[in-house]
């Protein structure tokens, strides 16, 4: 059903109204901001523009892997597009970015029986000799087991088979398998793809290694292929595979924050700052990570600048660089701008589905100050504001005391596609996308509106 349909622009101002805050000990929000609540939302749902934007970004451009022609083109792309729109102050802010190229690679089961394995390797990863990788599989479903059944592993391909609980304790696996295996002596490692789901979908995503331990090839395989393998060790099969893999990280190449203004009327040197991450994995179309966090951030902005909005602070959105492996681009940014007074940090990095509100860290103040804009949202659904929050390229501005808030979604689905081929502009919803604009124009302009700026 489409947004329009759901949320005319009168219930929209009825539900509006109704939200008032009037049980606040100081009341921050406005008729005004009311009233601009209002437009941003009837403006955002109107169309499916971003999602429209969104589609050609990704179609035009495709995955964008930092280091790669493919993410500059789409930064010049998105640079002149700003500046039709009328933002002010468009312009890339350089940043130097790591530069690993995938190459040719495979998987491929030779023992019990020959089998393609789909796969991907990790993002860091050194590739393998000429010839590739011939060795004995030894499965294991965790790092204790390998631990304990460390004699097995020495010569061998370690996979470790370790099913999907939450990303934050499951990607261990993905960022440090290749040290724990190598600690043990294999010659390779690879890891059960990190995702609660899959349809012969391997998922990329960043490693690391310690330079203390040997460096040994580190990819992905299939949910599917993992458990395979598994099943066949526990029946007592001899396992073998060849692995080939012409991984290589080059020198470091240049790159750009793009950053684009609507300067504030009265504090034009407090800026509120939002946006989303321009680079992706160099697999699918990276619209869902993170490329339609970069377009609701930016429609945000240009949906202000088209309603003639100008608030006190400076809204400024900033499409970070280098996201995916190596921060590079928010950690610039931080050190960039250190002298400027950042009010609040928000970024989309978790898929631009129906919007719920958004997770925020600050001040006890401050939180209840955005509690109370959130409910100029709650008419379409999105203005739940919880303790906790924030994205990895605010978080070094989060480190010197700026309030920062992440966008929160359903993400039921997020890690079905996230790092796949799938990530593709037909998993997101046009009416959901819209919502998600909505939800970061309204937040954005209205503390940056504030009377009062949040307190640290």
């Amino acid at each position: 059903m489409s947004v329009r349909r759901s949320f005319p622009v009168f219930m929209v101002a009825a539900v509006l109204c109704a939200g008032s805050p009037t049980a606040a000990a100081t009341q921050v929000v406005t008729d005004s901001h009311r009233r601009a609540a209002e437009r941003l939302i009837a403006a955002a749902t109107a169309d499916h523009a971003a999602y429209e934007r969104l589609a050609e970004l990704v179609d035009r451009f495709g995955h964008r892997l930092s280091g790669s022609a493919s993410l500059e083109q789409a930064l010049d792309w998105i640079l002149e597009e700003m500046k039709t729109d009328g933002l002010e102050n468009v312009r890339g802010e350089p940043v130097m970015v790591p530069h690993w190229v995938r190459g040719e690679e495979s998987l491929t089961l030779t023992s019990p029986r020959a089998r393609t394995l789909p796969m991907l390797g990790l993002g860091g990863s050194i590739g393998t000799p000429a010839g590739g990788i011939r060795a004995q599989v030894l499965v294991v479903g965790s790092r204790e087991e390998l631990e304990a059944r460390a004699d097995e592993a020495r010569g061998r391909i370690v996979v470790f088979d370790v099913p999907f609980t939450n990303y934050g304790e499951t990607v261990q696996y993905r960022g440090n398998g290749a040290v724990w295996a190598a600690q043990a002596g294999a010659v390779a490692s690879l890891v059960r793809s990190v995702g609660p789901a899959s349809l012969q979908t391997p998922h990329t995503g960043g490693m690391r290694y310690d330079p203390d331990v040997p460096r040994i090839p580190h990819a992905a395989l299939t949910v599917e292929d993992a458990q395979m393998l598994h099943r066949m060790q526990e029946r007592g099969e001899r396992i073998e595979v060849h692995l080939s893999m012409e991984a290589q990280t080059l020198p470091d190449a240049p790159s750009r924050n793009v950053v684009a203004e609507i300067v504030g009327s009265e504090f034009p040197d407090e800026v509120v700052v939002l946006g989303g991450h321009s680079d992706s994995w160099d697999v699918g179309q990276g619209a869902m990570d993170d490329g339609g966090g970069i377009v609701v951030a930016w429609e945000a902005v240009r949906l202000m600048k088209a309603l003639g909005l100008r608030p006190r602070r400076t809204v400024r959105v900033v499409l970070w660089t280098n996201e995916e492996n190596g921060l590079r681009g928010g950690t610039r940014y931080a050190e960039d701008h250190a002298d400027e007074r950042h009010v609040l940090a928000m970024e989309s990095d978790g898929g631009v589905f129906k919007p719920a509100g958004f997770g925020f860290t600050g001040s006890d103040r401050a939180y209840e100050m955005v509690r109370e804009v959130g409910r100029l949202l709650d008419g379409i659904g999105s203005g739940t504001i919880t303790r906790g929050g924030g994205g990895a390229d605010i978080g070094p501005l989060m480190r010197t005391g700026v309030p920062g808030m992440g966008l929160s979604v359903d993400g039921t689905k997020y890690f079905w596609y996230h790092h796949t081929d799938a990530d593709t502009i037909d998993k997101l919803d046009p009416d959901e996308v819209a919502l998600c604009v909505a939800t970061m124009a309204v937040m954005a302009y209205v503390v940056a509106d504030l009377p009062e700026a949040l307190p640290r």
